[in-house]
């Protein structure tokens, strides 16, 4: 892990920063930071099922999306460093809760001290499914370090241009670097699996959010996972882009989402013969389904 934190090359930025010293893109230092750990029930519903997810967002990202719903701790750095230790308790305390799962949210730049985490909290009795739930700005090699600890990827598939990709979130080359790093989780889990209660249990759920303007972009995506992948991943298609202060400076991102155009993509995804999918209903373009982060709480 020394190796790893002294020289981070954990996200497609490739910094090489020495995070014992420094801080890098992300803003992340030495230790986890966390934001909130509590059950949360606004994922796809063979995430949160009745129960919840057990949900574990981390401050700071490697991604700098200009319309981040979680711009206070992704860019803002809001949050609460602890240990590894303190970590895995956190993940054995919401098991005891009821979780279904265990939803690691934009953990990349921890990978080296969620692993450790893991480790700890297995040996002391966690036993419920990984969920790794990720920007997809992650390389390949990271995403090998997790095999055998992950067992639901959660990716995301944010663009398939690359002008947008640079401008709505700085992230040079995003389609090649997350289109590769889907592609070795999909290599580790297979085809997904669920429990009686249609609980997933493994396999990759890859998202992607409908943004203004960007309707032919979406279309090429959910072609592009279709295509690769067919039946073997579900695709979560998402209508719930919620404009925030943060993107005002963007003209075409200060509306939300129509249902008109929301569903011109979900008659696409029917039409290409997509069937393993969830959708949105109207009202998921809410500031309401934004946690609550309260490091205090922690």
């Amino acid at each position: 892990m020394d190796k790893m934190l002294s020289e981070c090359r954990l996200c497609a930025r490739l910094c090489g920063v020495n995070r014992y010293e420094n801080t890098g893109f992300c803003g992340a230092g030495e230790k986890v930071k966390i934001s909130r750990a509590a059950l949360h029930f606004w994922e796809e519903p063979c995430i949160s099922g009745d129960n919840g997810s057990g949900t574990i967002f981390f401050s700071h990202c490697s991604l700098g999306c200009v319309y981040c719903q979680n711009h206070e701790i992704s860019a803002d750095g809001l949050g609460k460093e602890i240990s590894n230790e303190a970590l895995a308790d956190k993940m054995l305390t919401l098991q005891s809760q009821g979780a279904h799962n265990i939803n690691l949210v934009t953990p990349t730049h921890y990978v080296p001290q969620i692993i450790n985490a893991l480790n700890i909290a297995k040996r002391n009795g966690l036993c419920i499914p990984i969920v790794y739930n990720t920007g997809s700005y992650d390389t390949a090699e990271t995403i090998r370090m997790l095999d055998g600890c992950i067992d639901i990827y959660l990716p995301d598939l944010k663009y398939y241009n690359e002008a947008c990709a640079i401008k709505y979130s700085r992230a040079p080359h995003y389609f090649d670097i997350a289109s590769k790093a889907i592609n070795e989780m999909v290599k580790q889990t297979g085809s997904p699996k669920f429990d009686q209660n249609g609980i997933i249990q493994n396999g990759v759920i890859v998202r992607h959010m409908l943004l203004p303007h960007l309707l032919f972009d979406s279309k090429k995506i959910i072609d592009y996972l279709y295509t690769t992948y067919g039946d073997s991943i579900y695709i979560s298609i998402m209508s719930q882009y919620t404009p925030t202060k943060n993107a005002q400076h963007f003209k075409e991102l200060t509306k939300p989402i129509d249902t008109a155009y929301y569903n011109a993509l979900i008659d696409y995804a029917v039409r290409i013969g997509v069937t393993n999918a969830y959708v949105q209903e109207d009202g998921a373009a809410d500031e309401s389904f934004i946690p609550p982060f309260n490091p205090d709480e922690i």
